[in-house]
This record gives structure tokens, C-alpha cells and sequence, in this order.
């Protein structure tokens, strides 16, 4: 077991054989009760987005403002350091000379020296026959290749239905769909837009896309946590 109680090794084989990889229990029930609770307070975010406004799905999200809440800014900068391991491996892996710095701070300067200023760490809320279309969080020049979403609510108590969704595009080939089953408090980490595959002519680059099937009833929380800033 590494960096925050997880093993890193399992994640990271994970990662590079489906894209995802989910964490277990990573937050506390009181601690998803807590988050769920920022959202009515809107002195938390800096924009809150209709999703059937702009063709998203229905359902709604709001990007936090900084400072962040603690437990956000803890679990953000508390996740970069391990997954920039696993980013930096698929940067050579295709071929591809950026490297990404070591600790989150030294990574939104880059971000913020670009103009990409406004945090993106978001919660979202769906209700009944509410879903998210197939996507990708990229929000400038710099783009950090992996992102991490927390289940707040409880399937079966909470809501029905909204089940995480994984989509991927690969050359010539028809796109494979990852359905990951999670539970409340669970995390899952996916590639935000391209991962390295290992073919039999070596390694080749798949796009991935994410969203949220409809909910049948309920309401369905989240957290996201995307390490690049927006500009």
C-alpha cells in the first residue's frame, strides 16, 4: 500500500488495461453527507451549468471557487502526486516529450501561466430521468491526462439507474463501452481524452469519452476532481 492507502500498482494495471480503475471506499459516508451539503451553497462555486441549456444531458453541475473546500483541495493535491506517475509512463509511452511536474501546485502554475485560472473541481446532481452525454473535460492547452469522480450517493437507497460510463475509440475498430459499478463513497480514475493500448505492432492511442446513463429515480451526487484549470 502507497500514497493515501491505496495500492498504486493494482491502479496503475488497471489504468492501462481498461482506462479506469475504481478506489474503494475512498471517502466516509460523513464525509460524502458533508460535500452533498456544499452544494446549496452557492458562496462554494464560481458557476453553476444547466446541462439541457447547452445540450450536456439534463441535470445539473457547479464548479467550485478557490480556495477550495478542504476535503477538495485535500483530495486533489493528495492524488497528483501518484497519478503523475502513471501520466509521465503514458507521456513516453506515446512518444510524446511532456513531462508533468511532480506536486499539483508547480502543475497549475504551468496551467495558470497559460491563462487556465479558474479551478475545476465540480459537484454534480441529477435527478430522475436526468443523465450526462458521452464527454471530455478539457479545458485549455494544458491538460492533465487523468481525472478522478467520487460517488457521493448510495445505489439502490439514493437513486436507480446513473450508472458511470466509459466509451473507447479505437482505430479502425468499433468503440468499446465500460460500464463501472461503484458504490457510495467509491472513486473511479479514467483517462480524460487519450490512453496508450499495447497491440500486436506495438503501442497505439485510444480516445476515451465519459458520462452518466438516466436515472430511473432518485437523486445521484458527485464529486469531480480534474487537475488541469480552465481558462
Amino acid at each position: 500500500m502507497t500514497e493515501m492507502g491505496l495500492n498504486w500498482e493494482e491502479i496503475e494495471s488497471a489504468l492501462n488495461q481498461s482506462g479506469c480503475a475504481v478506489l474503494s471506499n475512498a471517502l466516509t459516508p460523513a464525509q460524502c453527507k458533508s460535500l452533498i451539503k456544499l452544494y446549496d451553497d452557492d458562496s462554494n462555486f464560481r458557476s453553476r451549468v444547466v446541462m439541457a441549456r447547452h445540450g450536456y444531458g439534463k441535470g445539473e453541475y457547479k464548479y467550485f471557487s478557490y480556495p477550495l473546500p478542504s476535503l477538495v483541495k485535500e483530495l486533489r493535491t493528495g492524488l497528483y502526486p501518484p497519478l503523475v506517475k502513471i501520466a509521465n509512463d503514458w507521456m513516453e509511452k506515446i512518444k510524446n516529450d511532456l513531462r508533468y511536474p511532480p506536486v499539483h501546485t508547480a502543475f497549475l502554475e504551468r496551467c495558470h501561466e497559460a491563462g487556465q485560472m479558474r479551478p475545476t473541481p465540480l459537484l454534480l446532481r441529477y435527478g430522475a430521468g436526468d443523465y450526462n452525454c458521452l464527454h471530455q473535460d478539457l479545458y485549455g492547452e494544458h491538460v492533465f491526462p487523468l481525472q478522478v469522480a467520487f460517488l457521493l450517493s448510495e445505489p439502490g437507497r439514493d437513486f436507480e439507474g446513473g450508472e458511470f460510463v466509459l466509451t473507447e475509440q479505437r482505430p479502425r475498430m468499433q468503440s468499446r463501452v465500460e460500464v463501472v459499478p461503484l458504490r457510495q463513497g467509491d472513486a473511479v480514475v479514467f483517462a480524460v481524452n487519450e490512453r496508450p493500448v499495447q497491440g500486436t505492432k506495438g503501442i497505439y492511442r485510444v480516445k476515451m469519452r465519459h458520462g452518466v446513463s438516466r436515472l430511473r429515480s432518485g437523486h445521484r451526487h458527485t464529486l469531480g476532481i480534474i487537475f488541469h484549470d480552465a481558462k
